[in-house]
């Protein structure tokens, strides 16, 4: 299991973990260098702990080696976030699947291995159930959803990862453990969203509830994208709160029908995608009414699902976008941007401009109900300039600035927005992230590199 010349680093691993614990042979190491969207360092090795014990004794031999730390869980984000960008030690929560439920509390505990799907799995004989549900809820893991502050469509009316935790486990840059829950100094809130910058979270206690009783879906198409986004502001003016509401533009409907061939209105220029629940079948279906209506106000042709098997094969074209998207270019920059509701409109028309006069194929899709877009550039690294793909992703993100918005909502800034951080945060709150940061991570150890662009002596 190791390399010709162990370094100081593998041989501290190997002697405090269990063999298959430390990768060190460069064709398992090649494998963590990458995450859903870009590729990194070869990190010099990797651990792979099975308790929160083992991630004490990574981060502390990484400590005594001066070597960076990087938290990894299923790598499906979508900003470089878990991507070595120098030779570092990468700690792999993957084994780390110890996952109990409290029905009587209402509370899941899970370690940072769990799949984010195993969560509502394992709280349905109980009659309950994990609303947070990512696109990736069956590969991507709870560390994962925690480091990213993940959402998906039920984010709108049910909330994003972070409104589920009531506390949580992590070891910190100096190998301590520390235990938080979310009264005073929100400290758990302030590691929610860090991806990993901040210190390794090892253990969370998830708030479960009961799932609703009744669903009603409705497809709706319009001729462009700004009819779609304000059929969205319209129906939650009106007092909507869907606990879905997914937006495709057409190139996303037109993929997905070349894919799969569901039936999709090809000349549509969006496709709203909403479902309504609650327990109160009466309260569910005057909800989508009042949807209904405001689509048909704004231009909407509307089809509403008559049987739970009609409402699946309409989420199935939402659920197939990545793998019809990768049909297209074998590459993308998935941008993450949120804008307010108000600015919807505007914000898709902009970037659908922004797409046409480009040499890039670009596409919009989202949990529109909560304003979080995300536009995808697609290309081929072997034939188009990823400079000019950069250049592209930077116009869109100044579009959601200039519109009261922020760069991510759930995919994380990562490596890839990066430097748009300076377009989003003024100098002096620029500068106090870096002070919550060296407070934390004073020998900037833990996921360097990530989020926070250096500082220039202009900031200062």
């Amino acid at each position: 299991m190791t390399t010709t010349h162990p370094s100081p680093l593998t041989t501290d691993l190997l002697r405090a973990l269990k063999p298959h614990q430390v990768l060190t042979r460069l064709s398992e190491r090649l494998n963590y260098r990458y995450d859903a969207i870009q590729f990194g360092v070869t990190p010099l090795a990797v651990v792979l702990p099975e308790s929160t014990a083992d991630v004490v004794v990574a981060v502390k031999a990484a400590k005594a080696a001066g070597v960076p730390i990087i938290g990894r869980g299923a790598a499906s984000g979508l900003s470089g976030g878990v991507t070595p960008l120098q030779e570092s030690l990468v700690v792999s929560f993957t084994r780390m699947t110890g996952l109990r439920i409290f029905p009587e509390r209402r509370e899941a505990v899970a370690q940072p291995g769990v799949v984010t799907l195993r969560v509502s799995e394992a709280a349905k004989p109980h009659g309950l159930t994990y609303p947070p549900d990512p696109a990736s809820f069956r590969t991507s893991t709870i560390g994962g959803n925690l480091g990213e502050n993940a959402g998906g469509p039920m984010c709108f009316k049910y909330g994003v990862t972070g409104d589920y935790v009531k506390a949580l486990e992590f070891v910190d840059t100096d190998g301590d453990i520390h235990r938080l829950t979310r009264d005073c100094y929100d400290l758990a809130g302030l590691l929610i969203g860090s991806e990993g910058t901040l210190g390794l979270m090892t253990e969370a206690t998830l708030r479960l509830i009961a799932p609703p009783k009744f669903t009603r879906t409705l497809m709706c198409h319009f001729a462009e994208v700004g009819q779609a986004a304000e059929a969205v502001s319209s129906a939650i003016a009106a007092g909507a709160v869907p606990s879905k509401l997914e937006f495709m533009d057409t190139a996303c409907t037109n993929a997905i029908e070349d894919y799969l061939h569901l039936g999709l209105p090809r000349e549509a220029g969006a496709v709203l995608l909403v479902d309504t629940d609650g327990d109160d079948p009466a309260m569910v279906d005057a909800e989508l009414e009042l949807v209904a209506q405001a689509c048909e106000a704004a231009g909407g042709t509307v089809k509403r699902a008559a049987t739970p098997a009609e409402a699946d094969a309409l989420w199935q074209a939402r659920r197939s976008i990545s793998p019809a998207l990768g049909r297209i270019r074998p590459q993308r920059m998935n941008e993450d941007i949120v804008v307010p509701r108000s600015a919807l409109p505007d914000v898709v028309r902009e970037i659908r401009a922004l797409g046409d006069a480009s040499p890039f194929h670009l596409v919009q899709f989202g949990h529109i109900g909560d304003g979080n877009l995300h536009p995808n550039i697609m290309f081929d690294p072997r034939t188009e300039d990823e400079a000019a793909v950069h250049d592209l992703a930077h116009q869109i993100a100044l579009v959601a600035i200039r519109h009261g918005g922020v760069l991510s909502g759930e995919h994380g800034i990562g490596t890839m927005k990066r430097d748009f951080m300076r377009d989003a945060v003024d100098p002096v709150t620029l500068s106090a992230l870096w002070d919550v940061k060296r407070a934390l991570d004073p020998a900037e150890r833990l996921n360097p590199g990530k989020i926070l662009p250096e500082m220039l002596m202009v900031d200062r």
